[in-house]
Parts: C-alpha cells; sequence; structure tokens
C-alpha cells in the first residue's frame, strides 16, 4: 500500500509540473479581460480590431498545434515543453514593449505559439504516464493550473489596474514568470515512457512504468504498448482518415470545436465589454473578472474528484444542457439591463457548469480517444480545431455585439449548447477506468 501511495504522488507530482503549460494558456486567456479598456485607447480599435487582437491568439495556438504534434513525436514530449515555455517567456516581454498594434498583434501570435503547443503537450504527456485509474484526475489538473493562471492574472491585473495608462505593459510583462518557472520544471520530468517505448528505448521505458505504478503495472502496460504498435505505419496526416481511425478523429474534432463555440470563453475575454453594458464601472468590471476566476478555481477542483467517479459523459451532458438554460437568462437579463449583481449570479452559474463539466472533460477525452499510433497528430488536430473556433468565437463577439446587442450572441450559444448536448449522447462514449490501450477497442469504429 506504501509504494502504491508513493507511485501514486510520484505520478502526480509530474503530472503537476507537466500541467504548468495551463497556467501559461489561464494567463493569456484572462489576460486580455483586464487590458481591453487600456488597450482600446491606446491602439484606437473598433469592434473588428478588438475581436481580431483578441483572436490573434488562437491563430498563433493553430501554428503551435501543428508544430508540437511534429516536435512531440520526433524529438519527445519534454523538449517540446520546453520550447513552448521559451516562447512564451519571450513573447511576454514582446507584447510589454510593444509601440505599434501591428508589433503587438504579431507578439500576441507569437504568444500563441507557445500556448498552442502546451495545450497540445501538457494534456497529452499527462495521460501518457497516468494509471487508468486516476487518469481522469491528472488530465483535470491540467484544467486547474489553467483557472489558477486565470485567478492569479485577474487579481494582479486588478491591482494593476490603478497604476496608471501603461498598467497594460505590466499585466503582460508578468507572464515571463510563469514561463520560465515551467521551463525549470521541465527539467525534473521523465519522458514519456509510452513515447521512449514507441521509439526503441524499451528498457527506460519500462523503468519509468515501474516508477509511476510499480512491476506489475510496468509490465501489463509494455506487453500493451507493444501489441498496440504491431504493424505500425509510418505517421501521417492521411493515416488519421483511415476508416478504423476516422470516427475517434471526428469525435474529437467535434468535442474541440464545442467546448468553444459553447460561448463562455466570451464571458472570460469580454468580462469588461458585457458588465459595462448594464452600466457596471470599470472597477466593478474587473472585479468581477475576479469572481469569475473564484467560482472557475472552486468548481474546477470539484470537477477533478468527480470526473472519474460520475465520469466523462454525464458530466458533458449536464454541461451543455444547463449551460443552455442560463444563456437564455443572461441574454433576456442584457436585454432588459438587469442590476450587475444580478447578472453576475447568473454568470457566476454558468462559469461553474463550464467549469465542473466542459472545461476540464473535453482535455480528458481528447487525450484518451486516440489510438498510440497516431495520438500525437490526432491531438493536435482536435485542438487545432478548438483554437479555430475559439478565434471564431472571439473575433465575431465584439462584431455581432455591435450589430445585435451584447445579448444577441448569447441567443446563439444556446442553440449550440443545446446541439451540443445531442452530440454527446449520440456519438461519446464512456471512458472512465479503461487503460489507453483498452480504449482503442472502444473507439476503434466508435
Amino acid at each position: 500500500m506504501e509504494n502504491i501511495n508513493n507511485n501514486t504522488r510520484y505520478t502526480f507530482v509530474i503530472s503537476f509540473i507537466s500541467a504548468l503549460g495551463g497556467y501559461l494558456f489561464g494567463f493569456d486567456f484572462a489576460v486580455i479581460s483586464g487590458t481591453l479598456p487600456f488597450l482600446r485607447e491606446v491602439f484606437a480599435l473598433n469592434a473588428w480590431w478588438e475581436g481580431f487582437l483578441t483572436g490573434s491568439l488562437a491563430l498563433g495556438c493553430m501554428l503551435g498545434c501543428m508544430l508540437a504534434g511534429r516536435i512531440a513525436d520526433k524529438y519527445g514530449r519534454r523538449p517540446a515543453l520546453m520550447i513552448s515555455a521559451l516562447v512564451f517567456a519571450l513573447s511576454s516581454l514582446g507584447m510589454a514593449f510593444s509601440s505599434t498594434l501591428s508589433i503587438f498583434i504579431s507578439m500576441r501570435f507569437i504568444a500563441g505559439v507557445g500556448v498552442g503547443m502546451a495545450s497540445m503537450l501538457s494534456p497529452m504527456y499527462i495521460a501518457e504516464v497516468s494509471p487508468a485509474e486516476i487518469r481522469g484526475r491528472n488530465v483535470s489538473i491540467n484544467q486547474l493550473t489553467i483557472v489558477i493562471g486565470i485567478l492569479i492574472t485577474n487579481l494582479v491585473n486588478y491591482k494593476l489596474s490603478t497604476i496608471g495608462p501603461d498598467a497594460w505593459r505590466w499585466m503582460f510583462g508578468l507572464g515571463t514568470i510563469p514561463s520560465l518557472a515551467f521551463f525549470i520544471g521541465v527539467f525534473w520530468l521523465p519522458e514519456s515512457p509510452r513515447w521512449l517505448i514507441q521509439n526503441g528505448q524499451v528498457a527506460l521505458g519500462e523503468t519509468i512504468l515501474t516508477k509511476i505504478g510499480g512491476k506489475d503495472f510496468a509490465q501489463k502496460t509494455l506487453v500493451d504498448v507493444e501489441k498496440s504498435l504491431l504493424n505500425v505505419q509510418k505517421e501521417s496526416f492521411a493515416l488519421l482518415f483511415n476508416i478504423d481511425y476516422r470516427p475517434a478523429v471526428l469525435v474529437g474534432i467535434g468535442l474541440a470545436v464545442f467546448q468553444q463555440l459553447c460561448g463562455i470563453n466570451v464571458v472570460f475575454n469580454y468580462t469588461s465589454t458585457i458588465f459595462e453594458t448594464v452600466g457596471a464601472n470599470l472597477d466593478r468590471q474587473l472585479f468581477e473578472t475576479v469572481a469569475i476566476g473564484v467560482i472557475n478555481l472552486i468548481f474546477t477542483i470539484v470537477a477533478m474528484y468527480q470526473v472519474d467517479k460520475l465520469g466523462r459523459k454525464p458530466l458533458m451532458l449536464i454541461g451543455a444542457l444547463g449551460l443552455s438554460f442560463l444563456y437564455i437568462i443572461i441574454a433576456l437579463l442584457l436585454k432588459n439591463q438587469a442590476d450587475p449583481r444580478v447578472l453576475s449570479l447568473f454568470v457566476l452559474m454558468a462559469i461553474s457548469i463550464y467549469a465542473c463539466s466542459l472545461a476540464p472533460v473535453t482535455w480528458v477525452l481528447i487525450s484518451e480517444i486516440f489510438p498510440n499510433k497516431i495520438r500525437g497528430k490526432a491531438s493536435s488536430i482536435a485542438i487545432l480545431a478548438l483554437w479555430g473556433a475559439y478565434f471564431v468565437l472571439v473575433f465575431t463577439f465584439p462584431i455581432l455585439a455591435e450589430k445585435l446587442g451584447t445579448f444577441g450572441p448569447f441567443w446563439m450559444y444556446a442553440v449550440v449548447c443545446f446541439a451540443g448536448f445531442w452530440f454527446v449522447k449520440l456519438k461519446v462514449k464512456e471512458t472512465k477506468g479503461k487503460t489507453l490501450e483498452e480504449l482503442e477497442d472502444v473507439f476503434l469504429g466508435h
């Protein structure tokens, strides 16, 4: 029992270090909400440029996903994680010292490359080092670090907002601290044992597996991985659409797109815009970002302890239907200029439901459903789709809000969530408690 506890503790530690990549995601995700009121004035943004500036991160993330898949498959997960940290550190400084809108957007695009790499690699690495019975919880650590990044960034933004017109430069520049901490932490990580076995370093892979779960776990996993790699073809993107793999790939893409088009990231990125609509001043707007961060953190922790108990599919169904209902209420409140405190209550309820369901569980499922033979490239394609959908969401919101009113887009997000409910119900199978190799039988011909 003591050995099992030690193995579990070790796996938790390396999962947490890897998940610090999620903190970078959370930072850049949240920092834009606090800086937009300043950036609108500094760069004289209209609705189109506000949307493009916000969404430029996602365009970089898409490139980052494509690079991450290639680097991770060829050189290993660790080197790819280190590169993502360095790219993010340099781009944070670049945004802080930007003198023109074009330079700023270029630096935010480059930041997206680092975030996109980490968003794919961290959950994939965690899934590959975690035993089946704790994999859901461990992959959810990535979502936990995302929301910690969001909360801390919102708190820092709130404190810095009063120091003057250059406050936004400090908000972005401080991103170098978590990125360098992540870079240093990756030095302590072992390489993914599944990657080592796949690349002929069987003895080293077995040693790491033993440290993770003991000798019996190592032997069983070694046999399962080697069996899953029999007759493997050279991995190419064409292989992803082989009739055997196509169903899992399409489900992964569908989940990724749904997680973004469900609309909740509009609340995270445009908090100040939404609450300004109902008459909240700047202090109240930034306070709401902090409240959102706190609720997001609390309910992400709840989700971590439920994902391996309730299962992935029930949580996704609850989240989709719950968000659809709450968006209808939020749209009505915005349309009728409700008291900011009443709007805040329902916004926080939407955040809590999302944090318990779509936020962590989508990442868990994407890390689980792809066979060993295609996991690197399939994950990159799914997360590429996720960031593409994120760009569409955040680029269109200011334009739609200008044309339809701030409440208008929320009617659309309610419809998307209802459609997402039926997609999950009909197409997604439960994955809890199964090894990655066992899931190949579940999702082949999914």
